[in-house]
């Protein structure tokens, strides 16, 4: 096997179960503790206004659903968590693959927090690090819990995936 696929192989298998841990910590806080997680819905809702040239919502609920925002924000989110373990990858090479350590998914983990600080809150009304909600750091520490789990997902999936790529 190449180095390229096995790269390519190792960003899929690796993000995917990232991000399939995250969506299980999700679930565990919202069935034993009622905390409710993003609603994928309207990560689709605000990728779905791209092609109108709208990039930014007053309030992202209010903003007008579109037809398949539910499968778009979904797609995303996977799509996204990939992205990550490409960048994951990249930074740390593929060889963390076929020995992964939790350091580096751990600080992947923590720096994928930017992205709904300083993109998708904004973006959806919410101010930058949700400042315009009514609990800005308990949205904020959730936020930033899910994406240590997503990083610990990275690590855990590592470790799968170097049952396969021997």
């Amino acid at each position: 096997m190449t180095q390229e696929t096995l790269w390519l192989m190792a960003t899929i298998y690796i993000g995917v179960g990232a991000t399939v841990v995250m969506d299980l910590w999700a679930l565990i806080l919202k069935h034993f503790f009622g905390i409710p997680s993003l609603n994928y819905g309207l990560v689709g809702r605000w990728l779905g206004h791209f092609p109108k040239g709208q990039f930014a919502h007053k309030n992202i609920a209010q903003t007008p659903a579109v037809r398949g925002e539910q499968i778009l924000g979904w797609a995303a989110h996977y799509a996204i968590g990939v992205g990550f373990a490409g960048l994951l990858l990249a930074i740390w090479g593929v060889e963390w693959a076929r020995q992964p350590s939790l350091l580096p998914a751990l600080i992947i983990g923590v720096c994928t927090v930017v992205m709904p600080f300083f993109v998708m809150q904004p973006s959806f009304g919410m101010g930058i690090a949700a400042a315009k909600t009514p609990k800005p750091n308990t949205i904020r520490l959730r936020s930033l819990g899910a994406h240590m789990v997503f990083g610990l997902g990275l690590y855990i999936a590592a470790i799968l995936f170097t049952f396969i790529a021997q």
